[in-house]
């Protein structure tokens, strides 16, 4: 690839066709190419590992994994520093990648990279935090602590909407609490999302054997879910996989942090400035095209403001282009794949067909699906109802703060919410009653921080949370110590 800086970066000629396995290798499996959503353009062939591909990559990662849990924590957070470093040097190179591969303009890619750094950087600080405690001792004369350990070798299953930010949310604080990691990007983006990770931390003088790239589709998946090496699943997907891997890991006895997807509301209560509600209801739905987990897939908005906010949204519909991404002013660029403009475009039509009224956009073109607005939605429409996964807003009236919550609420997901009110004790209350994991005020229901334990409720995720001390718990387990001053006394 070559970026806008005119660097070519990660060296085409390491990887075509090959996974990251013990260094650059080729696989079992063959290739698979990588395609440019925008223009159907040829990008790059990676190659695909099979199950045999990932027992052994298992059985590397869990004999490297040994050495690397007894390494100084600073020296393993001085690799996560370089690798930092190395993202900031490739930035143009690594922006480009993720544009063209995921079909996001260049401020998506910017996002991701500014979001990979803070992953990077806060991991890194972890390695200074205690791991342990001294307890009470059950017994006089008995000392007891416990400390946390890492699991061993954590298995990634990456997706394709934030592919390096997702890939450096898991597998940054997994490597500096000790664990080795089998990462499996998502066949849509393996190159942002595994090949650059790779070299990254390769550049970064990882030691080998820890971090192996595994691209491929469910099968490889499947094996990296059942590999006896892996002591924990990391996935980020849709909650139909997501119960797949659970009960395949939970077979197991398995470990699994699921962070899935949402039917998220922003809700617009009757004192809200309206301007600024709709402008973070628009960024909410239409950033990325609508394809994030965090999207607002829903617009609850108090009756009196409906017609106003509504009429602000489709302001900001109309003035977003649709095209290229790499095109000067474009804003949206293309959805992932045709799969997921067919399903955009069922749910519309569906929709309408049980009577909600498109009011702005609502028609395609190949993959490019326009800034949609809709009203005179009914709760049991598939806009309503289903995750859209597009640049779509259902609009919905009500008339009380209770009827609102209950609204929010009709959803077997709970991931992220936004309420807007003038009054922040109002919002705060209505706030606290809603199911989800993550809740902002007078924002956008799409927020993510590195330091924030990030994760959903129901549908949305097992409960788990990744970021800053939430880390601790989902990539180490605790080891319990006792010893007695003395000689122990025989029954």
């Amino acid at each position: 690839m070559t970026a806008t800086s005119g660097e070519t970066w990660p060296d085409a000629a390491e990887w075509t066709g090959k996974i990251y396995s013990g260094g650059w290798r080729q696989p079992e499996g063959g290739t698979q190419p990588v395609y440019e959503p925008a223009t159907g353009a040829r990008l790059a062939e990676v190659g695909v590992a099979w199950p045999r591909d990932v027992a052994r990559a298992g059985a590397l990662a869990a004999r490297a994994q040994r050495d690397w849990a007894e390494a100084a924590p600073a020296e393993r957070a001085e690799v996560l520093l370089r690798a930092a470093q190395g993202l900031r040097d490739h930035s143009d190179a690594i922006r480009e990648w993720i544009v063209r591969e995921s079909g996001g303009v260049p401020a998506k890619g910017d996002y991701e990279i500014a979001a990979g750094l803070s992953q990077l950087a806060q991991a890194a600080g972890m390695a200074s935090l205690p791991l342990g405690e001294i307890l009470s001792p059950s017994f006089p004369g008995r000392a007891s602590h416990a400390w946390r350990v890492p699991l061993g070798v954590v298995g990634v299953i990456n997706p394709w909407n934030a592919p390096l930010l997702f890939a450096m949310r898991a597998l940054a604080p997994a490597l500096v609490l000790g664990n080795a990691v089998l990462l499996k990007p998502d066949p849509h983006t393996p190159v942002s999302g595994g090949v650059v990770v790779a070299q990254l931390f390769e550049d970064a003088g990882l030691p080998e054997g820890l971090l192996h790239v595994l691209p491929g589709g469910p099968g490889t998946g499947e094996a990296v879910v059942t590999d006896p090496h892996v002591a924990m699943v990391s996935f980020t997907g849709s909650a139909q996989v997501g119960r797949t891997i659970a009960r395949a890991a939970g077979d197991r006895l398995k470990r699994v942090a699921l962070e899935l997807g949402g039917k998220n509301s922003i809700v617009v209560l009757d004192d809200a400035d309206v301007d600024a509600a709709a402008a973070a209801g628009a960024m909410s739905t239409f950033g990325y095209q609508g394809q994030a987990c965090v999207a607002a897939g829903r617009h609850l908005v108090h009756d009196d403001l409906v017609e106003p906010y509504t009429e602000a949204l489709i302001g900001h519909a109309a003035a977003l282009r649709v095209g290229d991404p790499r095109e000067d002013g474009v804003a949206l660029g293309p959805v992932i794949s045709e799969r997921q403009a067919a399903r955009i475009e069922r749910i519309v039509e569906e929709s309408v067909s049980a009577g909600a009224r498109v009011l702005v956009g609502g028609h395609r073109d190949g993959l490019f699906y326009p800034p949609t607005v809709l009203d005179r939605i009914e709760r049991t429409m598939p806009a309503f109802t289903e995750e859209i996964f597009g640049p779509v807003a259902p609009v919905v009236a009500f008339r009380t703060d209770t009827e609102a919550v209950e609204i929010a609420n009709d959803t077997e997901y709970g991931l992220t919410s936004a309420v807007h009110s003038r009054s922040l004790p109002r919002a705060t209350a209505l706030a606290g009653q809603l199911r989800t994991g993550m809740v902002h005020i007078n924002d956008v229901t799409a927020q993510d921080a590195a330091n924030a334990p990030f994760g959903g409720m129901g549908a949305s995720g097992n409960g788990s949370r990744v970021g800053g001390t939430a880390n601790l718990e989902q990539f180490t387990q605790w080891r319990w110590a006792t010893m007695p001053d003395g000689r122990t006394p025989t029954p």
